[in-house]
């Protein structure tokens, strides 16, 4: 399974979530619902996955968590909060950038529609 096709799977499952509970929760429920249910879907689905770095030849094991990676090949950052920004998109391409993904989603759960709430993010320097 192509990551297009893992990201089809993502966002009907974060529309159903949506729709079934609606925004208002936080940030660490919709990522164990969400997680459930992809896995029942068959997915392998990891949950705050620490990514090392490296910076000026000196690893660090814990540059960052992941809130979700599903078939170690899509990065999942969940938000719950009023408006995703610029920032958080250039932080889950960063993301993708050091754990070497070529596709991520921002998911905010707080919006009151759904596709309102969906980003997808392309890292282009990935193979």
């Amino acid at each position: 399974m192509n990551e297009n096709e893992i990201g089809k799977i993502i966002i009907n499952t974060a529309f159903n979530i949506h729709r079934d509970i609606g925004p208002g929760l936080l940030e660490t429920v919709y990522e164990v619902i969400l997680a459930s249910e992809l896995h029942q879907q068959g997915l392998q689905v990891d949950r705050q996955v620490p990514i090392a770095i490296e910076y000026r030849g000196v690893c660090f094991d814990e540059g960052f968590r992941a809130d979700l990676i599903v078939e170690n090949k899509v990065i999942i950052e969940l938000k719950c909060i009023e408006n995703l920004n610029n920032a958080h998109k250039k932080q889950l391409l960063t993301y993708l950038r050091m754990a070497d993904k070529k596709l991520g989603y921002l998911l905010n759960f707080s919006e009151a529609l759904m596709k309102s709430g969906i980003v997808r993010v392309v890292n282009h320097l990935a193979e």
